[in-house]
């Protein structure tokens, strides 16, 4: 059977093993890369519970921890599987993230294909997922195995989910009108669904928007809603609704853990203000936006600006109100055009940075599901906007083939940048500007290799850029030890301890550099506070009953 014969006969199968072998193709040169120093250390390289590999006890720390200001057992798990047959080598941490990002890209195209029978729309859909540049840093980066691993629960929440409302159809006459809508629940595929959800918000929390897109997936393609008239009148959307209880119940919970586990846990920039957040938020939207149009100078850390223009804050809710409002009102005729759009605008709520934690105004990794609705909404309208064109099909073909090739140009480009540290920070330091978190990564990188006077200069921008970023303060205040700066070493760890209390590495380091100094009570202070956050720190310990027997100098550190 020739290629072409196989592709006629059988599409889906002929999609699939093409989805799975450009993705697997294009991303297969990250396997040589190495970790990264900003999170890896966090997640994997200097995480004992997870180095250890996978460990009852680890398992017991991973359900019961909020470690990196996050609670996400699977994904802990999962890092402690990979150590566990992989050890500390990156490749494996890496193949295992494109080997979940592969199953995404096939669970995707399966599930509209399935939902829709649009089996080219799919795929283009599959396709844009799989090789758009966007999603290349929730791929390449070790730490954002919660990326792929959470899309892969999500994925098999919705085929369950759609299983289920086909299932759920009415046959033969108006079966809501004899069965109670909780009798539909005990389908074995709506549990399924549930479980899956679970097993999501247990990788990463940031889907827990997945309820009001499986309401969104009622509407179309499953066309479950029961519209009357030419308005959108719904005769059963209490029913629909009633059925996402125990989703949102699922929802509650993991918002109040999240919640709970961020609160004062990490430095963050929630100080700017909720009127400035909440203008990010609405700049964020068209940010994303355009960088899944045109995917140019993308960045790992996307820093705050100093303020956005009034004007154009104002002029973009406006833009964004408006399609909103176009968008719905075409629902009942072009319902993909409201579907795509509220996927994208509902997905990437939890991460606009309105309740903000860390540095980021906005981050490459948060499109990686909310881009979706924007590929499904092209996908879709392109069809219905060149349906008359004479030789639509060549058209289609053409641009569909062009803009895939190009996303997958560039996806291989940005890929060259996740090498290692010094190459991923200098990339994003080149493309962004006043970019402290990322100036103190390149100097780390700097550091690492030798290099103290590059280093030292990138700290001091840091710190200088944002004088309150306690990474930054920290790493110079121990480059300062290195150099017998004791002076400029004492304020600047000093300033890292008071502005990240809850940070036991820096608590720990500052109080052997005060046990070292003369200052035993301070540095017991010190001591104290690192075991505070962090009980089972054995170095803390020693160093605290070691000054309260003797008060000898400390001569140990984590740097």
């Amino acid at each position: 059977m020739s290629a072409a014969e196989f592709i006629r006969k059988q599409p889906a199968t002929a999609i699939c093993l093409g989805l799975a072998a450009v993705t697997i193709l294009v991303y297969l040169p990250m396997l040589q890369d190495n970790f990264i120093n900003y999170d890896d250390p966090d997640y994997i390289l200097g995480n004992a519970h997870v180095d250890h590999g996978l460990t009852w006890t680890g398992i017991v720390w991973a359900f019961t921890s909020s470690d990196a200001a996050n609670w996400h057992p699977l994904t802990w798990i999962s890092h402690m599987m990979d150590c566990q047959f992989f050890d500390l080598h990156p490749a494996g941490h890496h193949l295992m993230n494109l080997l979940l990002h592969t199953a995404n890209t096939l669970l995707l195209f399966l599930l509209l294909k399935n939902m829709t029978g649009a089996i080219w729309r799919s795929a283009f859909v599959a396709a844009a997922f799989a090789w758009h540049p966007l999603h290349v840093e929730s791929v390449a980066w070790a730490s954002e195995r919660k990326d792929v691993l959470s899309a892969f629960f999500w994925m098999l929440t919705l085929l369950a989910y759609a299983r289920y409302a086909a299932l759920d159809k009415p046959a033969g006459k108006e079966r809501d009108a004899i069965l109670s809508p909780i009798t539909h629940h005990w389908s074995p595929s709506y549990w399924l669904a549930l479980l899956f959800f679970a097993c999501g918000l247990m990788s990463k929390p940031m889907v827990v928007t997945l309820p009001f897109v499986l309401l969104l997936l009622d509407f179309w393609p499953l066309k479950r809603f029961k519209v009357q008239g030419s308005a959108l009148h719904v005769q059963n959307l209490g029913k629909l609704l009633l059925e996402k209880i125990p989703f949102l119940a699922l929802t509650v919970v993991s918002c109040v853990i999240t919640m709970s586990v961020q609160n004062g846990a990490r430095w963050s920039t929630a100080s700017l203000g909720l009127p400035f957040r909440l203008e990010n938020a609405a700049m964020s939207y068209v940010r994303y936006i355009s960088k899944i149009f045109w995917p140019t100078d993308l960045a790992l850390i996307y820093p705050y600006p100093h303020s956005w223009p009034p004007g154009a804050v104002i002029a973009v809710a406006i833009v964004l109100v408006m399609l909103t409002a176009v968008f719905i009102s075409q629902a009942k005729r072009f319902p993909y055009l409201a579907v795509g759009w509220l996927w994208f605008l509902g997905t990437l709520v939890p991460t606009l940075g309105i309740v903000q934690v860390g540095v980021q105004s906005m981050a490459d990794r948060y499109s990686y599901l909310p881009s979706i609705g924007i590929f499904i909404l092209v996908a879709w309208g392109a069809n219905d906007l060149f349906e008359r064109w004479p030789d639509r099909k060549i058209f289609q073909l053409v641009a569909a083939g062009l803009a895939l090739a190009g996303c997958l140009a560039v996806t291989a480009v940005q890929l060259t940048y996740w090498k290692d540290s010094l190459t991923i920070f200098l990339h994003t330091v080149q493309v962004t500007t006043d970019n402290y978190a990322a100036d103190d990564c390149l100097g780390k990188s700097l550091d690492n290799i030798g290099q103290t006077n590059a280093a030292a200069e990138f700290y001091r921008e840091a710190v200088t850029l944002e004088p309150d970023y306690p990474m930054a303060q920290f790493d110079l205040g121990l480059l300062d030890v290195e150099q017998g700066k004791a002076a400029e070493a004492s304020n600047h760890l000093a300033a890292a301890a008071r502005l990240d209390p809850h940070n036991s590495v820096m608590q720990f380091d500052f109080g052997v550099f005060l046990a070292q100094h003369g200052a035993p009570a301070q540095a017991a202070g010190s001591f104290e506070a690192a075991l505070a956050d962090q009980p089972d720190f054995p170095e803390a310990r020693e160093q605290l009953s070691l000054l309260q027997q003797t008060n000898p100098p400390a001569n140990r550190s984590t740097r």
